[in-house]
């Protein structure tokens, strides 16, 4: 069992980078691979979900235990995958996401790339009361904050400004969440989903970082 990776950052693709770690890369599927810093000479910790199917072995990274733990809790809701939990991680900071799960905020769930009604309804059910646990526990999960003031729904519709609330809640300004949207309109047709959206504006957002 792999519990995290110590290592540089060498390679960056739409959905995973590969992490040189004492000269083995391994490839690590995570959220928003474009926020994660490329080639600074400074090894990155990445903490790992390890998991295994028939036909491969996977490696999930995130950047703090708060998100690995959310991560592993989502992979226990019925008809939720590792492909439609990593969606969801990039969907928002762990506290947001769990804000809405104890509010049983269903507009800001069915919000999330892969998850409608039925399934935000089971993540409810399946996790109120285990993030509620976690919380008085002193787990990880602790820091997370279910109060109301944690939690902001997106605003407007389409996918931008759906995806520009992601990128709110991810800690990015108001004016940084802008510029992307500037820099990526031209490339828009108006029917991409709010991932592939959101993949465009965390690349140009690191493009102009390089600036």
């Amino acid at each position: 069992m792999i519990d995290f990776l110590k290592g540089n950052i060498v390679h960056r693709e739409s959905d995973f980078v590969v992490m040189d770690v004492r000269g083995v890369g391994y490839r690590v599927f995570c959220a928003n691979p474009f926020s994660v810093q490329l080639n600074t000479g400074e090894e990155i910790t990445m903490y790992i979900h390890y998991h295994v199917r028939e036909d491969a072995h996977l490696l999930f990274g995130f950047m703090s235990r708060e998100e690995q733990s959310l991560f592993r809790l989502l992979l226990d809701v019925n008809g939720i995958g590792p492909k439609v939990a990593i969606g969801v991680m990039a969907g928002g900071r762990p506290e947001i996401i769990a804000a809405a799960i104890q509010q049983e905020n269903i507009s800001f769930l069915t919000k999330l790339p892969g998850i409608g009604r039925k399934t935000a309804q089971r993540m409810i059910l399946d996790l109120k009361d285990k993030l509620g646990a976690m919380h008085s526990d002193g787990d990880s999960l602790s820091v997370f904050t279910g109060g109301a003031e944690a939690f902001a729904a997106p605003q407007g519709s389409g996918a931008w400004s759906e995806a520009k609330a992601a990128l709110l809640a991810l800690g990015y300004t108001e004016a940084e969440a802008d510029r992307a949207g500037q820099a990526i309109k031209s490339k828009l047709q108006g029917g991409e989903t709010v991932d592939a959206v959101m993949k465009l504006a965390l690349q140009s957002l690191y493009q102009q970082s390089m600036r």
